[in-house]
């Protein structure tokens, strides 16, 4: 038995008018139920030319994008768990977003090395500003639902909540770049540049030498790093110590 010829007549399969028709109704319902995001490009910036991976990222464009989370009970995942380095939590989520939407508001080109497909890929972010996080796409699954009517129609995002690692937000909204602002341990976001900007204010050559800068003051490790014991090493360090080394086998106190 064929199937309807009223809906499944184009080639490969199913009109053009009832396509455009089941697709906007999807966009309807996503605008309806769903919730406003935005959605961060990765940018490539040092792309190893052998493994073809970037071990640096970079994110410079967030816009606007409307998306269905698909858990209507909240986030999944393990949730909140107690480890022996602290809190870690593991929220998990699946973003609905409908195709033409993307390729209207997003879509990118190829890079010269890693070739990123013209979609949403492993490694963008999604911010949720209802809730302040932050979501790393994992995995995109481009076919679900498999071509009703003959055609794709939503990508299916699937995020598990970003650890901050060092990343570059300059995507120009505060309140997106702020995870960068609040986490950050790059002392150079602190340095005091010169009138031209073109560089940190160095103290001597001495300290050219050692990679020494001029900070400012409001730099403060332990409040962007609250478990960081960089004080603790340095009171250590300043006391009489035990010297096991070769130059000392007997382990005599050595004074520093």
């Amino acid at each position: 038995m064929s199937t309807n010829f009223y809906f499944q007549s184009g080639i490969p399969g199913g009109r053009t008018s009832e396509q455009r028709l089941v697709e906007n109704l999807i966009i309807e319902s996503i605008k309806i139920y769903g919730f406003d995001l935005y959605y961060l490009p990765r940018t490539e910036v040092n792309v190893d030319e052998i493994f073809l991976e970037d071990t640096i990222k970079r994110y410079e464009n967030a816009i606007p994008l409307e998306g269905y989370l698909e858990q209507v009970d909240g986030f999944g995942g393990d949730g909140t768990l107690m480890q022996k380095f602290g809190i870690e939590i593991r929220d998990t989520c699946t973003f609905v977003v409908a195709r033409s939407r993307w390729d209207d508001t997003v879509a990118r080109g190829r890079s010269n090395y890693i070739p990123l497909p013209n979609r949403p890929a492993e490694g963008d972010l999604i911010y949720l500003p209802i809730t302040g996080s932050y979501f790393e796409v994992k995995k995109v699954d481009a076919h679900d639902p498999f071509y009703q009517l003959g055609k794709l129609y939503v990508y299916k995002l699937r995020c598990e909540l970003f650890q901050y690692s060092g990343e570059e937000l300059n995507t120009g909204i505060a309140a997106v770049d702020k995870l960068e602002t609040d986490h950050s341990l790059d002392i150079d976001n602190f340095g005091l540049e010169l009138q031209d900007g073109a560089g940190s204010l160095l103290l001597d050559n001495r300290f050219l030498e050692e990679g020494g800068k001029l900070l400012r003051e409001d730099f403060t490790l332990k409040d962007y790093d609250p478990q960081s014991d960089n004080d603790e090493f340095n009171r250590l360090a300043s006391i009489d110590i035990l010297d096991f080394t070769e130059i000392n086998p007997f382990g005599e106190i050595a004074t520093r």
